[in-house]
């Protein structure tokens, strides 16, 4: 069983059909074995048939779900645990997280459910997407522990008040959107740093993270691009680069929908 999320993962956002099959059949291939999907997405069935014949084992699984499903879909926890299980045709999912936070929802009540769906072997972690310091203390103040929450993390948007939060209640940070819908593969200092290393801006961005220990899921669909990703394991930035890709800060969402909740 994959003990530890691997720090680099694929992304499956917009992934759909037969792209999204074999951009999964590629990455495992290459040697991927974190993959990223959520119910939204519509693309559980297909990431479901590209890992059939692999070692279920050696695989880390990780779908998310919205908290109206719980009103006007699946009904409780369980059922959209169940569905998840059902589309992707495994047994247990390693994380299942809350996809955004909701406040008219009761969210410390729905995450102890997710917590008994780890007690009955159907999740190994549960965890939520989105959420800020408020949003986790309301968790940990009804003594919920929150293993992961994944949040949009890139040089752009280093989140480091969150990160240090995360850090000390034990909430492992992962990231997503990471090249900022590709705006930061075009920025002259994250490309001069790749040039000394013979990489490029996105494996520096890339680097810059799982040398935090944070792990990663790019989006990749050609051989290329996933290859490209997950080769960022044999070169390292020295602190000088790391302080000043964390300069780069501008507090700049590229995630930022009408039903966020950031200001919380």
């Amino acid at each position: 069983m994959q003990e530890e999320i691997p720090l680099i993962g694929l992304g499956t956002y917009l992934l759909q059909g037969k792209e999204c099959r074999k951009a999964v059949e590629m990455a495992l291939e290459v040697g991927y074995r974190h993959f990223d999907t959520a119910l939204a997405y519509e693309n559980q069935e297909e990431i479901g048939k590209a890992i059939k014949r692999f070692d279920r084992e050696e695989l880390f699984i990780t779908s998310k779900f919205f908290l109206d499903r719980l009103t006007h879909k699946e009904g409780s926890v369980e059922e959209i645990c169940n569905q998840v299980l059902k589309q992707l045709k495994i047994d247990y999912i390693d994380l299942l997280l809350i996809h955004w936070p909701d406040r008219s929802y009761p969210m410390e009540e729905i995450f102890a459910q997710l917590w008994k769906e780890v007690e009955k072997g159907k999740i190994r972690f549960p965890g939520v997407s989105n959420f800020t310091e408020h949003h986790l203390q309301n968790l940990y103040d009804v003594g919920l522990k929150v293993p992961y929450n994944q949040i949009e993390l890139h040089p752009y948007l280093t989140q480091k008040k969150l990160l240090n939060f995360c850090d000390l209640n034990r909430t492992r940070v992962v990231a997503y959107r990471s090249f900022g819908k590709g705006a930061l593969l075009k920025d002259p200092t994250l490309q001069a740093i790749g040039s000394k290393h013979g990489k490029t801006a996105g494996q520096v961005i890339l680097r810059w993270l799982i040398q935090q220990n944070i792990p990663v899921i790019p989006k990749g669909t050609s051989e290329e691009h996933l290859r490209e990703n997950f080769n960022v394991f044999d070169f390292k930035l020295d602190a000088s680069e790391i302080l000043t890709i964390d300069q780069l800060d501008r507090d700049l969402r590229y995630c930022d929908t009408n039903w966020s909740d950031f200001n919380y």
